[in-house]
């Protein structure tokens, strides 16, 4: 029978506090005497002190702790990381993960014992995060933040696993998957997600008060974006359907990811071409040079334009922001420094994207199995009982098949016309697909395509542009599935 949280046996801890020494911004000492100087009793926990390679002060470190803590020594020289290192090496049967440059208020660790003893139904909680400020970037990086925690302990319904101060019990830790080091910060985000996918409630202790100090140096708010950035590309990219996967944002820069495929891309240009060729008429002047413009950049640059243009964004507001914190408002050194931020983010999810390049696997399923990749589409949406995505008058898919004669079908529901009155012309590696081996059904478009060799070829169509009322988008035909499947039936002759 397990010890209640007020008593222990067999020598063990009820926690386990796991500092990782990386990080510590000068600040380990005050978070060493911080856990010192509790007031629950000193057997109720263990100091674990995770030291990675660079650590300069082991000395005075080893000095310090004495006999007061267990020093850890590993590789690792990721906070994460050196975390998921001392929770192999924690003795509790809760694990108590902070940073070194935190510190706790006295009654911490009571308040935590009361906690586990009235909430029995929560697995894990975190604790209340009180800035510490230096400057002025300091405060606007601490406001900023904060709004962030503030929102995801109260309001969000599972982002609350909050490195800072989480305590949790060890097994179900374990049971889901702990913290991943490959993830960096994201690997938060990832824990929370399974905890809440695995019905494991996860509460807030706000009277349990932990000090953070914020740095206020725009290089490390550099390094730290990246370091969650590049935890969430590289999750992305491994395509995995772990329980709580389904529940973390996909950002845009992900999402649409294959509209800077080269390819892809020329085939839509390509496609806009021969339809404004064959006569086809613009409703509206603008819409063809809109439309050139929009696929003409991906085509020729692929992400680069992006690229370029989201660096020029970062270093505009990385300039006024610099500006600022010499003559400027604290509430215009707090706006430009959540615009910093964001700019930051989306630069290096465009970055980590392009430099995983042809690593990241394809993800199937957005419009079918049959489809590798995709441009010209708009997020998923519902109407009219059907949940499908819009593509933009120019659209162009990756399909994947058998060799030769295939069956192709387009699942469209009519919803801004009958089929055949919207005049869509379709292209297969770039030469229109025959009329006679096109089926327009009251849903569908159903065409017998002959694929190479290799069994993939890009589709890409091109049609008159559909405005909805009050709707900005540039509209196309609304796409529920895209199937491929063997020919079975007598071949059209094209």
């Amino acid at each position: 029978m397990q010890d209640g949280p007020g008593r222990h046996g067999g020598g063990s801890p009820l926690f386990s506090i796991i500092i990782p020494l990386e990080y510590h911004r000068g600040q380990w000492e005050q978070s060493w005497l911080g856990w010192t100087s509790q007031t629950a009793d000193k057997s109720l926990y263990e100091i674990i002190l995770v030291v990675p390679p660079d650590f300069r002060a082991r000395e005075e470190l080893k000095a310090l702790a004495g006999d007061e803590a267990r020093i850890e020594f590993t590789d690792s020289e990721h906070d994460i990381g050196l975390c998921a290192f001392g929770a192999t090496k924690a003795r509790g049967s809760h694990l108590f993960f902070t940073e070194s440059h935190c510190w706790p208020e006295p009654g911490v660790i009571e308040l935590c014992i009361r906690a586990i003893e009235a909430h029995p139904d929560w697995a894990g909680f975190s604790c209340h995060s009180v800035p510490i400020c230096h400057n002025r970037l300091s405060l606007a990086e601490a406001a900023m933040y904060q709004a962030d925690i503030e929102f995801g302990m109260k309001q969000h319904p599972w982002r609350k696993v909050l490195d800072q101060c989480f305590v949790t019990r060890r097994d179900v830790y374990w049971e889901c998957g702990g913290l991943r080091e490959e993830l960096g910060h994201f690997a938060e985000w990832v824990l929370a997600a399974t905890y809440h996918a695995k019905g494991h409630a996860i509460g807030y202790l706000e009277e349990a008060r932990f000090h953070h100090y914020y740095v206020g140096e725009l290089s490390e708010l550099r390094k730290f974006t990246l370091d969650f950035v590049q935890g969430e590309i590289r999750y992305l990219a491994e395509a995995r359907r772990d329980p709580g996967s389904e529940l973390l944002e996909i950002p845009i820069e992900w999402s649409e990811r294959d509209d800077y495929d080269v390819s892809l891309a020329r085939h839509a240009l390509k496609a806009l071409m021969r339809y404004s060729l064959s006569g086809r008429g613009w409703r509206q002047p603008g819409d063809k040079l809109r439309a050139f413009c929009r696929w003409a950049v991906p085509s020729l640059l692929g992400g680069l334009g992006a690229r370029v243009a989201a660096r020029l964004t970062v270093a505009h507001a990385y300039a006024v922001l610099t500006a600022l914190t010499v003559a400027g408002s604290s509430e215009a050194i707090a706006r430009w420094m959540r615009h910093y931020i964001a700019s930051l983010i989306r630069l290096q999810r465009l970055d980590c994207i392009h430099r995983a390049g042809w690593d990241i696997r394809p993800v199937a399923g957005l419009l079918g199995e049959d489809v590798l990749a995709q441009v010209g589409f708009h997020a998923v949406e519902a109407s009219a009982g059907h949940t499908f995505r819009w593509s933009e008058p120019q659209a162009a898919v990756r399909i994947k098949g058998i060799p030769g004669r295939n069956t192709v079908r387009i699942r469209s529901p009519a919803l801004r016309a009958p089929l055949e009155k919207i005049g869509a012309y379709f292209y297969l590696e770039g030469v229109r697909v025959d009329s006679s081996a096109i089926a327009i059904g009251p849903d569908s478009y159903t065409m017998r395509l002959d694929l190479p060799s290799s069994g993939i070829a890009i589709l890409a169509w091109s049609c008159p542009v559909f405005r909805g009322i009050g709707d900005p988008r540039r509209l196309g035909l609304s796409v529920v599935s895209i199937e491929v499947s063997q020919e079975t039936g007598a071949s059209i002759q094209h």
